[in-house]
């Protein structure tokens, strides 16, 4: 699940990932107010995996609130934890704004952490 810019990030992910035989679902939920639960909890079902990508800090993001969402109403459908990417929590000068924003290799790996867990 990808918001904004992490969409475009997801899908040039998801077709490096392809390559070492791993298949992703990328959803872009378009907006966030209203959220399209429905899609979410289905992706969730259908994979027992998510990883959550968005531009934004990590902390108190829309990630946290996707995330919180999926443990009240499909917890039992995970088969491990549920990964976020996002920003660090710091301040940042525009000049280091590539560093600090998350990319392609946040989102792989991430995919990698969620892929070792099984809870089934």
């Amino acid at each position: 699940m990808a918001t904004s810019r992490m969409v475009h990030q997801s899908l040039v992910a998801a077709e490096k990932l392809a390559e070492e035989g791993i298949d992703i679902e990328v959803i872009d939920p378009r907006t966030i107010n209203p959220l399209d639960r429905g899609i979410i909890l289905t992706s969730v079902e259908k994979t027992s995996r998510l990883v959550i990508a968005h531009e934004a800090v990590k902390a108190f993001g829309i990630g946290a609130e996707i995330s919180a969402m999926v443990c009240e109403e499909a917890i039992d459908s995970l088969d491990g934890p549920i990964i976020r990417v996002g920003a660090p929590f710091t301040p940042i000068p525009f000049s280091l704004e590539s560093t600090y924003l998350p990319g392609v290799h946040d989102i792989i790996d991430a995919v990698h952490r969620v892929m070792e867990y099984s809870w089934g």
